[in-house]
């Protein structure tokens, strides 16, 4: 226990030193966080109106749709904040609360990701078992254990988290509550509070990662075993959506963390952030609906009905 005066809310920093562009950004991403909400919600009535996109790949695409709406919601008021107030102060249960919000469906994302993977490698490596084993009831499972197993991890921490005085300085240099400035806030000893984020972090973000990789060798290896062009190029393009936002997804996870913690590097690793928690959720509607026929036909169908029921 160090000594010190109670804290009770934290100043978020946000972008210090861009002074004149605050009334551009906050235009810009309030724009972004409209457009990510239209989006995803897009995608998720889309599939709930369409039969044929009623299948394990659009499920669990509507989860991830679902979770991204929620996960830019968490962030982005709080950081439009920032640009239009001289002070961004959050209580600490309000910093606690995002914080957990943020991890609890940042892990989930990861989960998600790696279950839609193993769904690619049974539709792709065993097409002829695919329907029997991907039924609705595992899929119902899979996507209920992320989400479950996601909120486990980060409500535990968590609760611990509460449970600690805070007198130290209560200054975030960031955009929303990142649990490093709140843990060095802390008037007691986190050490094992680090410990569990350290096994989460590499049980979540390396595990699933793993995970991944290994389905993607497996889908690689039977698509080139596809004798045709059009073949392979078929299988191919059904996961070439998730491959690339997995992606960016976890490239920029990984560009963060196997950076040197330098302060020369936060600036870089908070313009990362931005990206990872903005413009990642924007981008996944349109790369899940650019090269895809049948989403593209689906959406184009919702468009063209409306006008010929008005015709009529």
């Amino acid at each position: 226990m160090r000594n010190g005066t109670a804290i009770t809310e934290f100043i978020l920093l946000g972008f210090p030193g861009i002074q004149g562009l605050q009334v551009p950004l906050f235009i810009v991403i309030l724009l972004i966080y409209i457009l990510t909400l239209a989006g995803n919600g897009l995608i998720i009535v889309i599939v709930w109106v369409e039969p044929k996109l009623q299948i394990p790949m659009y499920f669990f695409l509507c989860n991830l749709a679902f979770l991204e709406i929620w996960y830019t919601t968490t962030i982005i008021p709080k950081l439009l904040e920032t640009f239009v107030v001289a002070k961004t102060v959050i209580c600490i249960s309000c910093c606690l609360m995002q914080a957990f919000f943020h991890f609890f469906l940042g892990t989930t994302e990861f989960l998600i990701l790696a279950v839609m993977s193993f769904d690619r490698y049974l539709a792709i490596c065993k097409p002829l078992h695919y329907p029997s084993i991907m039924t609705s009831n595992l899929c119902l499972q899979l996507a209920l254990s992320s989400w479950v197993v996601g909120f486990t991890i980060v409500f535990c921490q968590t609760m611990l988290l509460l449970q600690l005085p805070f007198c130290g300085n209560n200054i975030i240099n960031h955009f929303y509550c990142d649990v490093g400035p709140i843990l060095k806030a802390a008037c007691a000893d986190t050490s094992i509070l680090e410990l569990l984020g350290i096994l989460a972090t590499i049980f979540v973000i390396p595990g699933s990662l793993l995970f991944t990789i290994i389905s993607y060798i497996y889908i690689l290896s039977t698509i080139l075993q596809i004798p045709s062009a059009a073949g392979r190029q078929k299988a191919f393009s059904t996961c070439a959506s998730h491959l690339t936002v997995v992606s960016l997804l976890y490239g920029a996870v990984l560009f963060m963390y196997l950076r040197p913690t330098a302060h020369s590097s936060f600036k870089i690793n908070k313009v990362v952030s931005v990206l990872n928690t903005i413009l990642t959720p924007l981008l996944n509607p349109f790369i899940y609906t650019i090269r895809n026929k049948e989403v593209k036909g689906a959406l184009k169908k919702a468009m063209t009905c409306p006008k010929t029921q008005h015709a009529k």
